[in-house]
């Protein structure tokens, strides 16, 4: 397997910083997850290993998905685009795959002349971090195509 790995790796166009883009799907439902970058180590272990391995930029090291929320990303099949120089892991992401509790990183979404929250906290538990998500509310703002917009609020006292 170790040489089928290394002709996949050859096959990748890895940026002049060594890393590629690469965007996780859930594998069954088409959702569109998270954007991250890899590195060679990185899209290796992810092959080898079974679950979504990114390179992180602020810690300048590998990162395995969940390693400490517990979120992880297990890997169903890595695809590489036309040009070799993105890749797209389908994954089946356990719990959410957003540091800040929502299931994707793209949750806003560009309406009005502005950015609209279009969803929420999930709620889901973290291994160090008790619960997240649990004190947010939604509240209505402003209009957003002549219909009440939503904007999610933090509230200290529902985390009581």
């Amino acid at each position: 397997m170790t040489d089928s790995i290394e002709r996949a790796l050859e096959e990748i166009k890895f940026g002049p910083d060594g890393l590629v883009p690469s965007i996780a799907q859930q594998h069954d439902t088409g959702e569109v997850l998270m954007m991250a970058w890899m590195n060679r180590d990185a899209v290796r272990a992810s092959l080898t290993e079974g679950r979504a391995c990114y390179w992180s930029r602020s810690r300048a090291r590998l990162w395995r998905k969940g390693e400490t929320s517990g979120q992880v990303q297990y890997l169903h099949e890595l695809r590489l685009d036309c040009d070799g120089d993105a890749v797209l892991l389908l994954v089946d992401q356990t719990g959410v795959a957003c540091h800040t509790g929502r299931r994707s990183c793209f949750f806003r979404a560009w309406r009005n002349a502005g950015w609209a929250v279009i969803a929420g906290p999930k709620g889901a538990r973290y291994r160090g971090g008790g619960q997240f998500g649990c004190a947010w509310i939604c509240a209505s703002s402003s209009e957003l195509n002549g219909r009440p917009a939503q904007r999610w609020l933090y509230s200290p006292t529902l985390a009581l």
